[in-house]
């Protein structure tokens, strides 16, 4: 049985914290799948060495909430679920269209991370560990890739 605080939360606030961190893990393993998708793309392009780091970085990032989530006595997201499958074909149609155009799709992709990230920060729900985890690790992990992703895009248009 859920008991329920005066604001109508629940009176444990792990099970939220458990749900929000599997949907940030949906959306870290939906960007680790999105950056293979792209580094097969640039194989033999300079910025392949940026793009595989971003997209160790992503895995890195999935093996942190994994264990944040078994640290919670929960069972952690193994797949991007339908979130996934959006990204992957909006990235595939990307990568068609050209390595500006998928630069850019990635970039969207980090820019919604970064506003989950936010969100999650914003969130009364999760656990301090958990805050820690986003705000000193996987925020700034983010905005790192936007930042250089930015600078990518802007090359591709020079050349």
């Amino acid at each position: 049985m859920n008991t329920t605080t005066t604001l109508n939360r629940p009176e444990t606030d792990k099970e939220e914290c458990i749900a929000k961190c599997n949907s940030l893990l949906r959306g870290e393993i939906s960007a680790v799948e999105a950056y293979e998708k792209v580094i097969e793309k640039f194989a033999d392009e300079p910025e392949i060495a940026s793009l595989q780091r971003f997209r160790s970085e992503h895995e890195l990032a999935v093996h942190k909430l994994r264990a944040q989530v078994i640290e919670m006595h929960a069972i952690p997201e193994t797949e991007s679920g339908a979130w996934g499958y959006l990204t992957g074909a909006i990235q595939s149609a990307a990568n068609l269209i050209g390595e500006s155009s998928a630069i850019s799709s990635l970039q969207q992709g980090e820019m919604l991370g970064q506003r989950a990230y936010a969100d999650f920060l914003e969130s009364p729900e999760p656990l301090p560990e958990c805050k820690v985890l986003v705000r000193d690790t996987l925020l700034p992990m983010v905005n790192r890739h936007i930042e250089q992703l930015e600078k990518m895009n802007a090359a591709l248009a020079e050349s």
